[in-house]
């Protein structure tokens, strides 16, 4: 399935000018956006598995900021998510006004 437009939107935004966008992990994985010292995941499913990949993902990036962007109603969720997977960081909503931090 294609990315929708407001995914494409949010990981441009995530990887800036001097950023990259799909980079490469282990086992055949990509993390949506980085930069120098930051890794960004947009996880627009609102699934429980979907948004425990993306943490993996972010966890494996070894990034020291990390952040899960992912619509308002999914904050909760993106929480309990990235505390199962044992991921500390960071999840914001879709258009970056609310942010709320996660530890291990």
């Amino acid at each position: 399935m294609s990315e929708s437009d407001s995914h494409k939107r949010v990981k441009s935004k995530a990887a800036g000018r001097n950023g990259k966008k799909e980079t490469p992990l282990s086992y055949k994985r990509r993390l949506d956006a980085e930069t120098k010292h930051k890794a960004t995941e947009v996880e627009r499913s609102g699934a429980t598995k979907g948004l425990e990949k993306a943490a993996r993902r972010l966890k494996a990036s070894g990034k020291s900021q990390k952040v899960l962007q992912v619509p308002q109603k999914d904050m909760n969720k993106a929480t309990k998510a990235m505390k199962n997977t044992g991921t500390s960081g960071s999840i914001k909503n879709m258009t970056g006004t609310k942010r709320r931090s996660v530890r291990k």
